[in-house]
Order: C-alpha cells, then sequence, then structure tokens
C-alpha cells in the first residue's frame, strides 16, 4: 500500500517541487532543439525574469543580477516558457553557468508553466564549485506544449550575480543508463558485528565452488580462515552468491576486513560500542523532527534551526488551524509533534504507531531480561528536557503524545472524542525548505476511525509509563484514551479518503479490526479492566496469523498489541497463547532467515520489495527479538542480530541504509530541510536517520527515470528526489531505536 501520494506543486508562480521523469525514450527519435535562443546571440528574447530579477545580455549571455534577502530558490528566477515535451521522449538538458561570487547553488528545472507548476527535472549545481558547464538526460513524463526552462536564484541573504549560455533541451536523445557503484562484492555488516553474537557475509561471484576466504585483522594480518558456502541465485538481488561464516571469531577489535574471491570488504569492528551510539542516535533524530519549537544547535551542532508552524510569518502556523472546507467550523490549537517525514505534515496515524515503538523500546528495556533502561534515561539523548528526573525516550515522545492529544475533537462537537487523521499544507511545497519558511496555508483532515484508534493506543500506554513521574499527564492521558475508545465504537467505520493526497500523504486504511483489536490490548494492559478483557478474547485477530512476510507497519498494527499482551505484564486468560503465537511468528522470520543468501527475515511474494522495506526487516527483527525475551532461546537472539546486517551493508547494494554508519551509507534522503544535496548550507540527515530502502514499486518519478525493470534489492537510489525508495520518517525510525536498543543491549 502506498504511504503517500505526491502531487508536488509549486508555492508561487514559479516552479518549486521535487522532481521527476520516467521510461525510455522511442527508438529511432529525431534529436530535436526545444529551447529558442539558448545561445542568446540575438539578445534574451524570449527569455523572461522575475520580479526584482534584472537580466539582461552581457558578452553573449545571459546575466540576472538577483537581490539578496530573498527566503526560497523560487522567489527570483529567469526562464523560457512555451517548451513542447513529448512524454517518454529522453532529453539532454545541458547549460554552461557561473555566480559571482562563487559557490552560490542554482536550481535549473524543467517542468509546467502553468498551474500545478509540476517539475519534470530538476539539478542543483553549486557555481564554479561543480564546473561551469553542466549536461544531464531525463525521460519526460507527460505530453505538453506549455513546458519551462527555469533556472531559480532566490534563497540568498546577499545579492550575487548569474550569468549562463548555451543553454539546451535536445529531444531524441539516448537516454544514459543508470549503474549503482556496489563497491567490493563482499559483503558485509559495515558496522560492526558482537564479539559472541553470528558473523555472516554474502560474496557475490560467478563460481559454483566452495571458494577460500580469510579474515584479516586492522594490521593485515590473517586471523581466520574457511571456506565459502555457495548459495546458487539469490531471487530478490538476481545475483550469484555465497555466504561465509566466520562466527567462530571473537576477538573485539575495529577495522577487521574479509578477504575471499580476489577481493577485499569494506572495514568494520567487532565490538558492541557501535550500537550503543546508534541507539542513542536514532533515538536523538526525533528531537530535530519536532515542530514548534526551535531546535538548540549546542544541542545538535549543525542542525539549528528556528521553531516551525509557530503562527510567525511567513508560517500561517499550526495555532489555530481550520478544517478543510466543509469538515469543521471549529480551529484546533496543535502544535508541536514531529514531523512526519521529509514533508511538514503530522499525521495521527503514522504518529501512533511511531509513539508506540519509542514508548515499547523503553518499556521493554524495563520488563526483558537483558534490558537496560537506564541506557534511555534522564540525560542521555541531550534535548532540552534531560536533568527533570524522566528518562529522556519519555520526555522525547511526550512531545508527540501531546500533539496527538490536540488532534481529539472537542467536547460538544457531533464526532467529539473522535482524532482528526491529519494536518498539513494546503499544497505540497518545494525543496528544499525550512519549516519555519513555509507559507502555505495549514489544516485539518477529517476525523478517522483509524487515527482515533491509533489515538487510544498510545495514549493508554502512556497512562502506565508516565505514572511514576506525572501522575496528572497519565491521568490525561488515559482520560483521552477512553473517550476515543468510545467515539470509534460510535464510529467504527469512518475511512480515511485515498485520495487525500494533495499536500500530505492520504495514510488509507479500510481495515481497522486490527486497530480496535490493538487499543483494547493496550487499555487492558493499563486498566485490567473486563469490557477491554472481553474485546481482546472476542476479536477474531486475537488468534489470527498476524506476522505475514512484510511485517507490522502503521497499517497492520495487530503485533503492536500481541507482543506488549505478551511480554508487558497482565493477567489476560490464555497468556501462554499468546506467548506461543509470537514465538510460532519469530520461528517463521527465522526460516525465512535462515533460506535468505543475505540472511534477513524478510521475503516478500516475488521479491517485490515494499515502500520502506528496510523498516520492515526491522519489525520482523523486532518479533525474533521478542521471542528471545520471551524463551531466552539464543536462536532468536542471534536471527535478531543477524538482520542488522542487511540493514548497515550486508545487501546487494553493498550500502548502510543508516546515515552516518558505515564507510558507505544512505544520507541524501529526501527532506526539506535536511537538504544538503540542493543546498550546501543545509546539512544531510543526522546520524542514525534510517532510509526507507528499496521500494519495488519506486513510484517516484526520479526513481522510474533510474530503476526500470529493477529487481527487489536494486530498487533504491540514495538521491533527495527519491522519495519512494529514500525517504526519511518517523516510524521507520522508530523500528530502528526498538532494533538498536535491543542489540546494544546483548553487548
Amino acid at each position: 500500500m502506498n504511504r503517500r501520494r505526491t502531487a508536488l506543486l509549486s508555492l508561487t508562480g514559479l516552479l518549486a517541487t521535487a522532481l521527476t521523469a520516467l521510461p525510455a525514450a522511442p527508438a529511432g527519435a529525431d534529436e530535436v532543439e526545444q529551447v529558442r535562443n539558448g545561445t542568446f546571440d540575438n539578445g534574451t528574447d524570449p527569455w523572461w525574469a522575475s520580479a526584482d530579477v534584472t537580466a539582461g545580455p552581457s558578452e553573449g549571455r545571459l546575466c540576472a543580477d538577483v537581490p539578496g534577502g530573498t527566503t526560497n530558490r523560487w522567489d527570483a528566477a529567469v526562464g523560457q516558457n512555451d517548451i513542447t515535451l513529448v512524454k517518454g521522449e529522453s532529453y539532454r538538458f545541458s547549460f554552461s553557468a557561473t555566480g559571482s561570487p562563487a559557490g552560490h547553488v542554482v536550481r535549473a528545472v524543467v517542468g509546467l508553466q502553468v498551474a500545478p507548476y509540476d517539475t519534470y527535472y530538476e539539478v542543483s549545481p553549486q557555481l564554479s564549485v561543480s564546473g561551469d558547464t553542466y549536461s544531464y538526460t531525463f525521460t519526460s513524463p507527460v505530453d505538453t506544449a506549455q513546458g519551462q526552462v527555469g533556472f531559480q536564484l532566490g534563497g540568498s541573504a546577499d545579492p550575487w550575480r548569474f550569468c549562463v549560455d548555451d543553454v539546451s533541451l535536445l529531444g531524441g536523445v539516448a537516454p544514459e543508463p543508470y549503474e549503482p557503484d556496489t563497491g567490493p562484492r563482499v559483503r558485509v555488516n559495515q558496522v560492526a558485528y558482537l564479539p559472541a553474537g553470528p558473523k555472516n557475509a554474502t560474496l557475490v561471484t560467478d563460481a559454483t565452488g566452495r571458494l577460500p576466504w580469510q579474515l584479516k585483522d586492522d594490521r593485515g594480518r590473517v586471523v581466520r580462515r574457511g571456506w565459502t558456502v555457495p548459495r546458487g541465485t539469490d531471487g530478490s538481488s538476481g545475483q550469484n552468491v555465497h555466504s561465509v561464516d566466520f562466527g567462530a571469531h571473537r576477538v573485539r577489535g575495529t577495522g577487521y576486513t574479509l578477504v575471499v574471491d580476489g577481493e577485499t570488504s569494506r572495514p568494520f569492528d567487532i565490538d558492541a560500542s557501535a550500537y550503543e551510539r546508534l541507539r542513542l542516535d536514532s533515538a536523538k533524530y526525533y528531537y530535530t523532527q519536532r515542530s514548534g519549537t526551535a531546535i538548540r544547535d549546542d544541542l545538535r551542532p549543525g542542525y539549528g534551526r528556528p521553531a516551525g508552524h509557530v503562527d510567525v510569518a511567513p508560517n500561517q502556523g499550526d495555532g489555530a488551524v481550520p478544517c478543510q472546507p466543509g469538515v469543521c467550523d471549529y480551529t484546533l490549537d496543535v502544535t508541536g509533534g514531529w514531523y512526519d517525514a521529509g514533508d511538514h505534515g503530522k499525521y495521527v496515524v503514522n504518529g501512533g504507531i511511531s509513539t508506540w515503538e519509542v514508548l515499547s523500546t523503553y518499556e521493554r528495556a524495563r520488563h526483558a531480561r537483558t534490558g537496560e533502561a537506564d541506557k534511555l534515561g534522564d540525560g542521555t539523548l541531550n534535548i532540552p528536557e534531560s536533568g527533570n528526573k524522566v528518562p529522556d525516550i519519555l520526555d522525547e515522545a511526550r512531545w508527540e503524545l501531546e500533539f496527538l492529544l490536540k488532534m481529539q475533537v472537542p467536547d460538544g462537537e457531533p464526532l467529539a472524542g473522535m482524532a482528526h487523521h491529519k494536518i498539513h499544507d494546503e499544497q505540497w511545497t518545494g525543496l528544499p525548505l525550512l519549516p519555519s519558511d513555509d507559507p502555505q496555508k495549514r489544516e485539518l483532515h477529517p476525523p478517522t476511525t483509524a487515527a482515533t484508534l491509533n489515538l487510544a493506543a498510545t495514549a493508554a500506554q502512556a497512562a502506565r509509563l508516565y505514572r511514576p513521574y506525572d501522575k496528572e499527564f497519565a491521568a490525561t492521558a488515559l482520560a483521552a484514551a477512553r473517550k476515543a475508545w468510545t467515539a470509534a465504537l460510535a464510529h467504527p467505520d469512518l475511512l480515511a479518503d485515498p485520495d487525500d493526497g494533495i499536500g500530505g500523504g492520504a495514510y488509507p486504511d479500510d481495515t481497522v479490526s486490527d486497530e480496535f483489536y490493538w487499543a483494547a490490548a493496550e487499555l487492558y494492559i493499563t486498566t485490567g479492566e473486563r469490557q477491554f478483557e472481553e474485546y481482546v478474547l472476542s476479536s477474531p485477530v486475537h488468534t489470527a496469523d498476524i506476522f505475514g512476510p512484510l511485517g507490522f507497519d502503521w497499517s497492520r498494527t495487530a503485533a503492536a498489541g500481541r507482543l506488549d499482551l505478551a511480554t508487558v505484564p497482565n493477567r489476560l486468560p490464555g497468556r501462554d497463547k499468546v506467548r506461543r503465537s509470537v514465538v510460532k511468528g519469530a520461528d517463521g522470520y527465522l526460516a525465512t532467515l535462515k533460506a535468505h543468501p543475505y540472511g534477513m527475515p524478510y521475503a516478500p511474494a516475488g521479491h517485490v520489495y515494499d515502500w520502506g522495506s528496510s523498516h520492515q526487516v526491522l519489525n520482523n527483527a523486532v518479533v525474533l527479538a521478542t521471542a528471545y525475551d520471551l524463551t531466552g532461546a539464543s536462536k532468536y537472539r542471534d536471527g535478531a542480530l543477524q538482520s542488522m546486517d542487511y540493514i548497515l551493508g550486508r545487501n546487494a547494494l553493498n550500502i548502510s541504509y543508516v546515515t552516518g554508519y558505515g564507510e558507505v551509507n544512505a544520507h541524501n534522503q529526501h527532506s526539506r530541510w535536511y537538504a544538503r544535496q540542493l543546498d550546501a548550507n543545509l546539512p544531510n540527515p543526522p546520524a542514525g536517520t534510517l532510509s526507507g530502502g528499496p521500494n519495488s514499486s519506486i513510484q517516484d518519478p526520479f526513481a522510474q527515470s533510474k530503476l526500470q525493470g529493477c529487481v527487489g534489492q536494486f530498487c533504491f537510489i540514495d538521491d533527495i528526489q527519491s522519495w519512494s525508495t529514500n525517504e526519511h520518517t518517523i516510524n521507520w525510525n522508530a523500528a530502528l531505536t526498538r532494533m538498536a536498543s535491543f542489540v546494544a543491549d546483548q553487548g
């Protein structure tokens, strides 16, 4: 199921968004120039300039004096309209450009000149740093005679001069093939293996017979030898592979490498300390996702920014947000919370599962035999609340919980007690765009049963976890959970509109029996009341096989209730059966892992990887970890640990999907403010940020332009424009937070 739809729109009458392109050009197409007077030999006609930009001919070029003090790239631009584009035809977009002073970033776009100002291709070179001559190929996704070539120049505090020449949009050229650099053919966990844990690698090779391998330390000395195990063709990658097991080596150290078949792996450690860092970094991610507060640079150097959506211009703000037309006649203060992903939206239905998994990271640490709750205690995350005698991870989760409570429909209204599905901009905004610079109108979207039950579940869980630290907040949360539960029972089929995807993700879910089960489970665990016990026991979900190949997610929440019933102290009749069902689910994932040449508990039918596959791997590993907590059987622990190898580099692309971890890692996740790829003044995502990972459906046009025909693990590209393979989200990072904490506890 698609997590979001994206109909990216411009903020102004210029171009402003996120990208595109599609399949291959028709064979034998003639090369035809679409830009008129791109060499400026005849002055600058028919080129235009936006208000406040002075442009004219200069030494055979077009030069534009760009004013300082603009906020967005599209606030200042030059361009040409009435460009013809043919759907499916490949184009070469080229130009030469300079900036004075050097170092300015220009956004060069090909898009639509009229509303909704879609962008079909864009690049953002840093002038005089990335060179003066630029050439790119892309494929048009549309037929239009109203295309536009534009150069967006705004966003600089100081005035500067932009000059461009030899602008060309040549149709009929052959598209350039995309070949990912996968590095050495020996694929390892590029971060670390635990000394007493499993240690496995994958070799990509044409060899059919076993091969000798060597493990070398940081001085190049051979410390272990062995033979590979041929595995044949891996369907998820199309590669012929061998497995390498060097788990017998338990000596701590850094800079190990694995050498086999003439190839040397990327370096890795045998040590647990990296997971102690990852436990914290993955949880620290949430502070820089906060809405409604300034992010302090002293707490997150390089990530400081003004508060977003606090009713300070140009924000229209979240202090008194109206509903979409016809939905309600009130406004709500919905300040705070976490931005959901790389956009500025906030969603109850995804905030719920995210908050649950962050809270469950702490709750698991409190109850599990290997849990170390103090490692997530007060002062561990370096957030503004550190030092208040409350575990930092609870302080961070509370920032989102208080927002979720604000999304509840007020008393006296027709749907009192229900929760609005989401709040976000009226239209999609472009990249890059700091939250504080977002000028769009904000809107509440209709209440839904799924959102209401997300609120009921997480607020009920919060009530028991915050009671030792803030009884008043715990009571408020429980009251809200009860109210939401009652409202959901009264309105059991208010579903999100799958077409409500303008300005933010739709998050549609046409089955809410799992959310009812989850909410009832959390309310029962917290209160012990018979009404919730009876609901849980009578629900068909309670005895259903819920641990499927894709794992649990925002739209598949039954596992959240089942895992908590199995692990959090409660007196549910037949609880042993609940525990056995979790172990049975883990057995299935363990069998998948053992059969998979890349050693992961994820093998969707037909190798069709789902949106956010990286976190689905991790959530399946959570089930394995929970089985270990329940049984103490080392096979489940080892399976959970081995699952992290895929995330951190033991995969077909030889890339770590976690920013800042591994020699080669995803660090251009789709984001409006972690946007260094588009603006050198902005940062990459912080260390510990999980990329969504391979997605066979490659919904975004940029991925479509590069990855047509991709197989499973190869349906990924580390580019800010690929929102379907390379976004970051609060629920994906919650899975990483939980698993990183588990692995650290095993060290």
